[in-house]
């Protein structure tokens, strides 16, 4: 994205320049040093990625900053970096974006199927019916749901054919291998723990997480299992559902753990139900625009003030039954009525 940028911009691309800092070459060379000679040919954009493979990375570009009245730095990371949260006061210096996997719309438009704005949750849902009613007149939406539900979240399945969910679950692997270490002070005995969670939450999702008995499990603390729980989901192979507010400064035990979205279930999980593909379709999408949270009745409160039921086309309203800004995320149906919304509509708010 970062090379697709700078051909979007330069007309000349060796106005700019582009560099991975997993690279061998700074083994034994310095960003500093790359950076300032850059600087002094005429270069005052530089695109920056993998940066949290670079120890001391937001100290450096912080001084480059500070150091180069002109010069404008883009750089990317792992989403396990706490930037916000850095050593080193970032905020005046940097505009930061978040970036989710693709989006049910996002998927619509990059298969040049429907392209249109995204909608906010309460737009959504007030007007469901007639944002549905334009959608399914130019499209099979629910063909495209179930496609997108197995594949659409990461763009590289249009190059990996049906290699796809190999290539997804290399992309897993160098999560837990490559990004956690390099950001995280974490052992080989550690990752491999990782590993092993992963795959047992893949196969039982959702997991409802008896947290000691799993620690037992894994032959390590409590703590220790909550922290690497808590550093998956902010990897976003994992989300997990907590009754709380979620925070990465207070780890509380998770009421249930899905997988960070339902590619990953088509990757990992043995069998597939499809209750809990839609459950996990729905709290994956929710949590990047909101906060999801498990509620005493209902499967998610989000906002802290709209309650849904997750289900199939028959789904009714008997759990929730009398709850305020209740709703219920129906699937396998093109268009809703009142408070039943399609499930697949969920995927229009980013």
């Amino acid at each position: 994205m970062l090379l697709q940028r700078i051909k979007e911009k330069y007309s000349n691309p060796n106005d700019t320049f582009y560099i991975s800092l997993d690279h061998y070459w700074f083994k034994t060379h310095t960003l500093q040093d790359l950076v300032t000679f850059l600087y002094n040919h005429g270069i005052t954009e530089i695109y920056i990625d993998e940066v949290h493979k670079y120890q001391g990375w937001s100290l450096i570009l912080k001084n480059l900053y500070d150091q180069f009245d002109d010069l404008r730095i883009v750089y990317t990371g792992s989403s396990l970096l706490e930037i916000d949260n850095s050593k080193v006061d970032m905020s005046r210096r940097q505009t930061l974006y978040t970036l989710k996997g693709m989006s049910f719309r996002e998927y619509l438009e990059y298969e040049g199927i429907l392209k249109m704005d995204a909608v906010s949750l309460e737009y959504l849902l007030s007007s469901h019916t007639s944002i549905a009613m334009r959608i399914i007149s130019k499209t099979k939406v629910l063909k495209e749901f179930n496609r997108y539900l197995e594949h659409g979240m990461y763009p590289f399945y249009k190059d990996a054919g049906t290699d796809f969910l190999i290539r997804l679950k290399e992309v897993v692997n160098t999560v837990i291998e490559s990004d956690m270490p390099a950001v995280e002070n974490i052992t080989y005995e550690t990752i491999e723990k990782c590993k092993k969670l992963f795959m047992i939450i893949a196969e039982n999702v959702p997991l409802q997480p008896n947290v000691e008995r799993l620690a037992a499990s894994l032959s390590t603390t409590r703590d220790t299992l909550l922290s690497i729980l808590y550093k998956l989901d902010k990897a976003e192979v994992l989300e997990l559902l907590t009754v709380d507010l979620k925070s990465y400064k207070k780890l509380v035990n998770p009421a249930k753990v899905y997988l960070g979205n339902t590619n990953l279930m088509y990757a990992f999980t043995p069998k597939i139900e499809v209750g809990t593909l839609r459950e996990t379709f729905f709290i994956d999408q929710l949590s990047a625009v909101g906060t999801v949270q498990m509620p005493s009745k209902g499967d998610f409160l989000v906002g802290g003030k709209y309650l849904f039921e997750i289900g199939g086309p028959s789904k009714d309203f008997e759990q929730i039954a009398g709850v305020p800004d209740s709703y219920v995320g129906a699937d396998e149906i093109e268009t809703g009525y009142g408070a039943t919304i399609p499930l697949w509509m969920f995927g229009l708010l980013y």
